[in-house]
């Protein structure tokens, strides 16, 4: 007879702990090498220096030049310094031209953005907790006013609004320049959007139980935790007030009103008129210190900026 032959297992006949060693095991799939994965990288890393050069580069070429004579503008490089640095003078030249008119346009500018981008500010934090935090009839009908109004040029509404406050005689005054700069739909869909996740219900639940009435609750509790959002609709309101140009163009008329915008326009023009007696460096340098409080801004304020965007990020 013949004897059927068994053929033992590998984990059978070997120890325990040898058939685990001994034993295949499972290994997880590597991402396969992609050959054009470096080669986006790459595409990606050139597309962003080419950024980075279009955005530094005018700013290089304003610091250099604002620190050249009228002569070095023309017998120097544009992108490097020449034998004289005459930033100081160019500065004392700036402030004291034309009777010290720079300044001027310099206070013009900063009454406008304290009261038009402040108050855009306020009304934008007020409307937006509101339309957050309460219901009330015609919610839906305002979203879509607000909706619309973000996607409406401002330009598109210049013409309108000269015609408007000229009937109620407003035009050639500093308030024809500080009442449009108060409506920010976008800041106010912005103040909307973080109120809605910044403030949690069951906090003001809490804050009405314990006996606080809405302008304590509004100050004491919701405003705190509005800050971040608070701070980006001041900038973004700011950097378009201080640059605002075509809306002080058609309103103004009076040059001692002029913003800033307006005035180095004006001294761009009489420079480049036959017998114009203002000179480029003078722009050019009215032109660096009209930049350097929006790039102070956003640095005291960055951090603040920079805390809005991470809130949220972290999930409890």
């Amino acid at each position: 007879m013949s004897t059927p032959v068994t053929t033992a297992s590998p984990s059978a006949s070997a120890p325990s702990g040898a058939s685990s060693k001994g034993a295949p095991r499972l290994r997880t799939p590597r991402k396969k090498h992609t050959p054009g994965r470096p080669k986006r990288s790459v595409l990606l890393t050139v597309l962003t220096g080419l950024i980075m050069l279009y955005a530094v580069v005018p700013l290089v070429w304003l610091v250099i030049n604002a620190t050249k004579s009228e002569s070095g503008l023309n017998n120097s490089n544009g992108l490097w310094f020449a034998h004289h640095f005459d930033l100081w003078q160019n500065l004392h030249d700036t402030f004291t031209y034309h009777d010290g008119i720079f300044g001027r346009w310099l206070l013009n500018t900063l009454l406008y953005v304290v009261l038009g981008a402040g108050g855009a500010t306020l009304l934008s934090i007020l409307g937006g907790y509101a339309l957050a935090k309460f219901n009330f009839p015609g919610k839906r009908a305002v979203f879509a006013v607000v909706i619309g109004a973000v996607a409406v040029p401002g330009t598109a509404l210049a013409v309108p609004t000269f015609l408007m406050f000229s009937k109620i005689g407003l035009t050639d005054t500093p308030w024809a320049v500080i009442i449009p700069s108060l409506v920010s739909p976008f800041g106010l869909y912005l103040m909307w959007v973080f109120a809605t996740e910044a403030i949690p219900v069951e906090l003001l639940e809490a804050a009405r139980i314990d006996g606080a009435g809405e302008l304590r609750t509004f100050f004491q509790v919701s405003l705190p935790l509005l800050a971040p959002g608070v701070v980006t609709v001041l900038l973004f309101t700011t950097v378009a007030t201080w640059n605002n140009y075509f809306l002080p163009l058609i309103m103004i008329k009076n040059p001692d009103w002029y913003p800033l915008t307006l005035g180095l326009d004006a001294w761009k023009n009489q420079a480049q008129t036959i017998g114009g007696d203002v000179i480029f460096n003078l722009v050019i340098t009215g032109s660096l210190l009209t930049i350097v409080p929006l790039i102070a801004a956003f640095l005291l304020l960055q951090k603040y900026w920079q805390s809005g965007l991470a809130a949220g990020s972290v999930k409890e």
